[in-house]
């Protein structure tokens, strides 16, 4: 009996054997990790605090922090930030706001309920270059669909340069980008919706709130955690936005949509100067990192009451 035991005892794993399976399993991903992640972060830092330009081969003097004080001095980093506030505000709201009418919609009991909520998803699923480049086609000076929509119902006189006219410009990429992005907003909340219990509604209707008071007083109190989780996405990532502003526009005309992530890129990319480029985005990265603290500290505050 007591050999049985001994023996049970050499069969089972020792701590250091399941460190060392654990270590062989969690290895090839640190590696990834280190590649993909790490190794880029460290050569952006390092080419942020040294004075790196592609025309000036073999040259890169170390200059401490003057790159960022460069563009922190700069008036047209500040008017890239200025655009990317005004594209993040606007944009954000506007998804929130149909976004929730939305949820709302779909969580009523309608025929074919099914069939709306898949239309709905529709804009978000398909790929960011094709809906860019939809949108283009739909605000085309020469044949767009929005040209000929609103001239046909008597709403314009002629077709508008609506992508190449500073004033307008701006608007139709945040209509692109708030059609995209929408349905991503209203299926979130619309789970949220479905969580909520049915009896606090029930009992506020019976108490003699109509409908909108039950959904200001009940509904939307239970969906305000689910909205800031929304509100950090969609901020942290238009903040950043690149891609549906560069295919409709390149950041024009007169560099009234140039985001600061488009700055960012115009600046390493077309000026070749990686030492402000490295830089600016690793402010980007600062202002996302701030904003989201904000955002967790009012979640925090929101589920603690």
């Amino acid at each position: 009996m007591a050999g049985l035991t001994a023996a049970r005892r050499r069969l089972r794993p020792t701590a250091w054997s399941e460190a060392w399976v654990a270590g062989a399993f969690v290895t090839p991903a640190a590696l990834v990790i280190l590649l993909i992640v790490a190794y880029p972060l460290v050569r952006a830092l390092w080419l942020s605090v040294h004075d790196v330009v592609l025309t000036r081969p073999g040259e890169a003097p170390f200059v401490a922090l003057a790159n960022y004080a460069r563009e922190l001095a700069s008036p047209d980093f500040w008017a890239a930030v200025q655009r990317s506030l005004v594209f993040t505000v606007v944009s954000t709201a506007i998804e929130l706001v149909l976004g929730i009418a939305l949820a709302v919609l779909m969580d009523q009991p309608l025929r074919l309920r099914w069939l709306l909520r898949s239309l709905v998803i529709l804009p978000w699923a398909l790929p960011t270059i094709v809906n860019a480049l939809m949108w283009r086609w739909i605000d085309n000076a020469e044949y767009g669909a929005l040209n000929a929509l609103l001239t046909q119902t008597g709403l314009i006189g002629s077709y508008q340069q609506w992508l190449s006219n500073p004033s307008t410009a701006m608007w139709m990429v945040i209509v692109a980008d708030a059609w995209k992005m929408t349905p991503l907003v209203a299926i979130l909340v619309l789970a949220a919706l479905q969580g909520i219990n049915r009896e606090q509604i029930e009992a506020a209707r019976v108490d003699g709130a109509g409908v909108v008071s039950t959904f200001r007083y009940v509904v939307l109190p239970l969906l305000t955690p689910t909205l800031l989780i929304v509100l950090v996405l969609r901020t942290m990532e238009a903040f950043k936005v690149f891609d549906i502003i560069w295919i409709m526009t390149n950041g024009g005309p007169a560099n009234e949509t140039q985001s600061i992530a488009i700055y960012a890129y115009q600046t390493a990319y077309r000026a070749y100067d990686f030492g402000r480029g490295s830089a600016l985005g690793y402010l980007i990265a600062l202002a996302i990192m701030l904003l989201a603290a904000v955002y967790l500290r009012v979640l925090g505050r929101v589920g603690r009451s």
